[in-house]
C-alpha cells in the first residue's frame, strides 16, 4: 500500500535511531566480505537476520550482547533455544519459533508444521521480532509533570496511583473508575482482569471487542447459540462458494487468504460484496460495490431470489431453524428487487447473480468482518448474514456457516473469558447463581465480593461500554445510571485512536482526576493526555501514569484464534527494561487494594525479576472450572502445549490429528483437532475432542459434533423451538429436540444413576454450567451422545431485539436524506448501558440542516496490511514503518477533479463534528465518486500538527499520521453499542 516511497528513508527524528535499509545492507557486505569462509547460515546468525526478517542497524548489538554473554556465542556454540509462540497481531494465529541466543531473540521462522498458517507470514508476522526487542517501547514507568513525563519508580507509581483510586473509591464510589481492557492479553490475563474489576467492585470495565465484533457475538448468539465464527480458516477449502461482505481478508487477515486461494484450485467461487475495490475484491470472481452502510438490502435482495426460485433448504429450514416463514414474508414484500437497487445500488441482474452462485454452489460460505458490525444496526446486519446461511441449510456443515474474522490475536479469547461489562467469564451473566458459581470456584465468600459494590443492584447492572466511556466522563450526573460519572480511566493495553469522537475523548481526559495507560507501547493516550487542550475543560488536579507492560513474547500463556483454537506461547524472552507482565502488575495493584489473597489464592507464584508473579497454567486451570457453558473447561495446559509440539499431527484440511503421542508426556493426541477449539467439553480427562465446526449433527457430540444450542424456551407463539425428530447429532440417545440438561432431566431420563456419589453431591440442584465436576456432561455426552445445551432450532426471528426480523435503517450521518426518511433510525434510549443514547433526534436533525450539502461523501474506514489495530506497535517497527510512511484518502478520480487535487497532494478531510485533518491524496477508482476511504492505524498528529513533542522521550512512533477517528461522528448499535465507523459523512478540499 505504499503510496510514496520517500528518498531519505524513514522520516522524523528518530531516523538515526531506527537505522536505514541502505546502512544495513552496507553493513551486510562489510561482515561479508570481513568473514569470507563463512557461510550462508552462519552470516545470518552471526548478522541477526532470518528469513523474512531482520535487524536494523544500531540493533546488531543485540547480537553483540548474546555473543558476550558466553564464550564462542555467535558461531553456533552458544546457548541456542527454539521458542515457539503465536503471532501477537490479527487472530488467524500463526505460529513462529523463534530463535533465542543467550536470552536474546536473533531470529524467527514460521513453522511450517502449524495447520494454520503452513509455514506462512504476513509483513506484520515477519516484522514479529521487532515488537519484542523493539527501540520505541515504553521503557521505564512515568508521570505527567507540567506537560512532560518524568520517570519514576515503580514503588513511587503503584503507591500514587492506588492512593488516588483509593481516594475516588472512598468519594465516589467504585463505579467512578473505568478499566479498559485488552485484547491483547492472552486468555489468563483477561480472565483474571475480569476477576480482580470484580474485586475491585465494578462492572465498568470493557476491552476491543466492544468496537469490532461485539454486534457478531449479539447477534450470532441470539440466533443459534453461540457468538463465535462457526467453521474454520482451513473449512474454506471445502467450500464451493465463499460470500465476503464486509470483510477485506487480503489486508486485514493475510494468511488467511491462503485457505481460500487453495479453495479456488479446486473448483469455489469467490464474490466480494464492498464499496471499495480491496485487494480481496482483486482475488474474486465476481465484486458488486455497494453503499456503505446497505448490508441488509443486499442481503435481503439475494434472499428474495433464492425464495423466488425454491433453492431455499425447505427441510432444513422446517427440522432446525424457527421463524423462516415470517422472514420470507418481510422479505417478498419490501425487498423486491427495485426496492433493492434503490436502497444498495446495486442492479437486479448482480443480486440474482451472487445468490444463484451461493444457492447453486453448496456448501457455501460467507465471510464478514467490521464492515459489517460497526453500523448502528450492525446486529441486525449481522443477523441478516445468518438468516441467509439458515435459508441455504449451509449452517452445521462443513464448507459452509459463517466465517467471522477476528481482529486482534485474542480478541476472541479476551470475549470469551475477560473483561465484558455485561458478563463474567464465560458469558455468564450477572445473576447471582453466576456470581455465587464463580465464588465457589474462586474460593471467596460470594457476600464479600457483594460487599466491594456500591449496592447488590450495582452488582448485576451491566456497566458502561467502552465505546462510551467518553460520555460517562462528561453526560449529565442526572442522567447517568450510577452514582458518579467516570473520574479514573485505565487504559491497559488499547488505543483510543480505534474509538470514534476524538475530538469529545480529549475533553475527557482533560477532565478526569487520574489517567493511567499501561502498555508496552504507550499509544496515542499518553501523547492526547499530554496535548493542550481546552482551558475549560481541564481539572487542575489529573494526574496522568505510564506503567510499561511487558509483551506476549515476556511471558506464556494460551490464546484463541479466531476459528476458537487456543494455542499456547512459551515465553520467548525475559522482560526487557523495567517492563512486568499484565498478571504481575494485576497482582501487585491487588496488594496494593488489600485483596491480592482473595485474587491469587488458587495459583503458585513464580519469581520473575525476583518478584511474584501468577502462574499462568494456574489461571488456565481456573477457566477450566469455571468456563463449562462454552466449553473452556477440557484445554489443560498439558494437552495444549502437547498440540503446540506435535502440529504436524494435525491435518489442514479437517484439523484433526491424524494420531501421534507426544514424545515428552505420553499424550495421545488421537481424535483430537488441532488447538481443542471451543467447545471441548467436560474436563480434560473426558478427552473431548473440540468442536472444529460448531452445530454440526453429521458428527458425534464426542467426535466434535452438535446442533443448535436451547437456549431461548421451549415454545414461542404455539410453535416448538426444539428440533424437529431426527434432527439430532450422530449416535445421540435422544433423536429429537430437548431442552438444555439440568439434574431434573438427568433424573427424567432415568441416568442420574450413572454419576458417582461425589458427583451427585455437586451435581444436585445444579444444571450443565454450574456443576463443577463435570459429571452431568460426563453422562450426557459420553454416555448418550447428547449435547449438554440441548438441541434446538436456530432463530430467524430474535424477539428480544429492537427489530425482529432484521430491517434497514440509515445511518445518522448520510448522504441520502431521501433515504433516511424512507428508512429511519431508532428512536432515542434512556438509560442504554447506564447512559442516554441518541438516533432520531441526530438523524432528525442531520436532515433538517442538510448536513448532507456542506458534507456530501460518505466516509468509510479500514484496515492496512502493513499496520494493525491502533498502530502504535507496527508504526514504531522499522520494516514496517518503511512500508507505508503517510496517512491518506483514496478520492475517486472524479471527486479528486472536481476538488482540484492532484494525486501525492495533501489534502483537507472535514466532518460534522468540527475536525479537520490533514492527509496526503490517493486518487483511485478503488472507491466510487459517493465514498472516501482511510486507514484507521495513525495517530500521531491532530489536525495538522505533530504530536512528537507530547510522547515520552524515545517512545513515539516512527510513523506518525492523523486519526481517522479523530474526526467521526457519534452512532452506536442499537444491542451493543458498537461504534459507527464505517458509514458517516465528510468534506475533502485541497489542502
Amino acid at each position: 500500500m505504499l503510496l510514496t516511497k520517500k528518498s531519505h528513508g524513514i522520516h522524523g527524528d528518530q531516523a538515526q535511531r531506527a537505522g536505514s535499509a541502505r546502512f544495513v545492507q552496507s553493513l551486510a557486505r562489510g561482515l561479508s566480505n570481513a568473514l569470507p569462509t563463512m557461510d550462508r547460515r552462519a552470516f545470518l546468525r552471526r548478522s541477526g537476520m532470518g528469513v523474512g526478517v531482520g535487524l536494523a542497524a544500531t540493533q546488531l548489538t543485540l547480537v553483540k550482547k548474546a555473543n558476550a554473554a558466553t564464550p564462542g556465542a555467535g558461531d553456533g556454540t552458544g546457548k541456542i533455544e527454539i521458542k515457539r509462540t503465536v503471532c501477537t497481531h490479527c487472530s488467524v494465529g500463526c505460529a513462529v519459533d523463534a530463535v533465542v541466543e543467550n536470552g536474546i531473540w536473533v531470529r524467527q521462522e514460521p513453522v511450517f508444521d502449524s495447520p494454520i498458517n503452513l509455514g506462512a507470514h504476513c509483513a506484520k508476522g515477519a516484522a514479529l521480532r521487532e515488537h519484542g526487542h523493539g527501540e520505541y517501547r515504553l521503557r521505564y514507568p512515568m508521570k505527567l509533570v507540567n506537560g512532560k513525563y518524568q520517570r519514576i519508580s515503580w514503588d513511587t507509581a503503584l503507591n500514587e496511583i492506588t492512593a488516588r483510586m483509593q481516594e475516588l473509591r472512598k468519594t465516589s464510589g467504585p463505579d467512578s473508575v473505568y478499566w479498559v481492557g485488552s485484547s491483547k492479553h492472552n486468555n489468563e490475563q483477561a480472565y483474571l482482569m475480569r476477576k480482580f474489576v470484580s474485586f475491585w467492585g465494578s462492572n465498568n470495565c470493557d476491552h476491543q471487542a466492544r468496537i469490532c465484533h461485539s454486534t457478531t457475538v449479539a447477534g450470532v448468539a441470539n440466533t443459534w447459540g453461540y457468538g463465535a465464527m462457526t467453521n474454520s480458516y482451513n473449512d474454506m477449502q471445502n467450500s464451493k462458494c465463499a460470500l465476503y461482505i464486509g470483510s477485506n481478508a487480503a489486508e486485514a487477515h493475510p494468511v488467511s487468504m491462503l485457505h481460500m486461494l487453495h479453495s479456488k484450485e479446486t473448483g469455489c467461487k469467490m464474490v466480494v460484496v464492498d464499496p471499495r475495490f480491496t485487494r480481496t475484491a482483486a482475488k474474486a470472481d465476481e465484486f458488486i460495490r455497494i453503499r456503505s452502510g446497505s448490508d441488509i438490502p443486499f442481503l435481503f435482495g439475494m434472499l428474495y431470489h433464492i425464495f423466488k426460485n425454491g433453492w431455499e433448504d425447505t427441510k432444513y429450514i422446517n427440522d432446525r431453524v424457527y421463524g423462516m416463514d415470517k422472514v420470507k414474508e418481510d422479505v417478498l414484500a419490501k425487498w423486491t428487487p427495485d426496492k433493492v437497487e434503490e436502497a444498495c445500488g446495486v442492479p437486479e441482474a448482480k443480486v440474482y447473480m451472487a445468490a444463484e452462485m451461493m444457492a447453486k454452489n453448496r456448501p457455501s460460505t460467507i465471510v464478514w468482518c467490521m464492515g459489517q458490525t460497526q453500523h448502528t444496526i450492525g446486529n441486525a446486519m449481522v443477523r441478516a448474514s445468518c438468516i441467509l446461511q439458515l435459508a441455504l441449510g449451509n449452517v452445521g456443515v462443513s464448507g459452509g456457516g459463517t466465517n467471522i474474522f477476528r481482529g486482534h490475536d485474542n480478541v476472541q479469547g479476551a470475549t470469551d473469558v475477560g473483561p465484558n461489562p455485561d458478563s463474567l467469564p464465560g458469558y455468564y451473566g450477572l445473576s447471582e447463581g453466576s456470581w455465587k458459581h464463580f465464588a465457589k470456584t474462586w474460593g471467596v465468600d460470594f457476600d464479600w465480593i457483594k460487599g466491594r459494590y456500591a449496592s447488590p443492584a450495582m452488582m448485576g447492572k451491566p456497566g458502561i461500554t467502552v465505546s462510551r466511556w467518553i460520555d460517562g466522563v462528561m453526560e449529565k450526573n442526572e442522567f447517568i445510571d450510577q452514582e458518579s460519572n467516570l473520574r479514573g480511566v485505565v487504559f491497559w493495553g488499547h488505543a483510543p485512536n480505534s474509538q470514534t469522537r476524538g475530538l469529545e475523548m480529549k475533553r475527557a481526559m482533560d477532565k478526569l482526576d487520574l489517567l493511567v495507560v499501561i502498555d508496552p507501547y504507550p499509544s496515542a493516550t499518553a501523547a492526547m493526555a499530554a496535548m493542550p487542550g481546552k482551558a475549560e475543560d481541564l481539572n487542575a488536579n489529573r494526574a496522568v501514569y505510564l506503567l510499561p507492560a511487558a509483551t506476549q513474547f515476556e511471558t506464556s500463556g494460551s490464546v484463541t484464534a479466531s476459528n476458537r483454537s487456543i494455542q499456547w506461547r512459551e515465553k520467548v524472552i525475559e522482560p526487557l527494561w523495567e517492563s512486568r507482565s499484565d498478571h504481575m502488575i494485576m497482582h501487585q495493584l491487588a496488594e496494593k487494594f488489600g485483596f491480592a489473597k482473595e485474587l491469587s489464592k488458587n495459583y503458585k507464584m513464580q519469581k520473575v525479576k525476583g518478584m511474584d508473579e501468577p502462574v499462568p497454567e494456574d489461571i488456565l486451570r481456573e477457566i477450566n472450572k469455571t468456563c463449562w457453558t462454552i466449553g473452556y473447561t477440557g484445554q489443560s495446559p498439558e494437552r495444549l502445549k502437547a498440540h503446540m509440539r506435535n502440529m504436524h499431527l494435525f491435518d489442514v484440511k479437517t484439523l484433526k490429528s491424524k494420531g501421534g503421542k507426544d514424545k515428552e508426556t505420553g499424550y495421545d493426541t488421537t481424535g483430537d483437532y488441532f488447538g481443542l477449539p471451543w467447545p471441548c467439553y467436560g474436563t480434560p480427562d473426558m478427552k473431548h475432542p473440540g468442536s472444529p465446526n460448531l452445530y454440526d449433527t453429521s458428527k458425534h457430540v464426542m467426535d466434535g459434533g452438535g446442533n443448535f444450542r436451547a437456549n431461548f424456551g421451549v415454545e414461542r407463539e404455539g410453535k416448538t423451538l426444539l428440533a424437529e425428530d431426527g434432527s439430532h447429532s450422530k449416535g445421540a440417545d435422544i433423536q429429537t429436540g430437548y431442552p438444555e440438561l439440568d439434574h431434573l432431566l438427568l433424573k427424567k431420563l432415568g441416568w442420574w444413576d450413572e454419576l458417582t456419589e461425589p458427583e451427585k453431591a455437586a451435581a444436585e440442584g445444579k444444571n450443565w454450567k454450574t456443576d463443577s465436576s463435570g459429571g452431568m456432561i460426563r453422562v450426557f455426552m459420553k454416555g448418550h451422545g447428547c449435547h449438554p445445551f440441548g438441541n434446538a432450532k436456530a432463530r430467524a426471528v430474535v424477539w428480544n431485539f429492537p427489530d425482529a426480523i432484521p430491517q434497514h435503517r440509515e445511518p445518522l450521518y448520510g448522504n441520502r436524506p431521501d433515504l433516511m426518511v424512507k428508512y429511519p433510525t431508532h428512536d432515542d434510549k434512556k438509560a442504554f448501558w447506564r447512559l442516554p443514547t441518541l438516533y432520531k433526534t441526530i438523524q432528525q436533525k442531520n436532515i433538517a440542516d442538510k448536513v448532507h450539502e456542506k458534507f456530501p461523501l460518505i466516509m468509510t474506514s479500514g484496515r492496512l496490511v502493513e499496520y494493525e489495530g491502533g498502530g502504535e506497535e507496527t508504526r514504531s517497527n522499522p520494516w514496517l514503518a518503511e512500508l507505508q510512511q503517510e496517512m491518506f484518502i483514496e478520492i475517486n478520480p472524479k471527486v479528486a477533479a472536481d476538488k482540484g487535487i492532484r494525486n501525492g497532494e495533501r489534502a483537507w478531510v472535514s466532518t460534522p463534528t468540527g475536525a479537520r485533518l490533514n492527509v496526503q491524496a490517493m486518487v483511485t477508482e478503488r472507491v466510487g465518486p459517493d465514498t472516501v476511504f482511510m486507514p484507521f492505524h495513525f495517530s500521531g498528529r491532530w489536525q495538522g500538527a505533530d504530536m512528537l513533542a507530547y510522547y515520552p522521550n524515545g517512545a513515539a512512533p516512527i510513523v506518525r499520521g492523523e486519526a481517522i477517528n479523530t474526526a467521526t461522528t457519534y452512532g452506536y448499535d442499537s444491542v451493543t453499542m458498537m461504534q459507527e465507523t464505517k458509514t458517516t459523512v465528510c468534506n475533502v478540499e485541497r489542502a
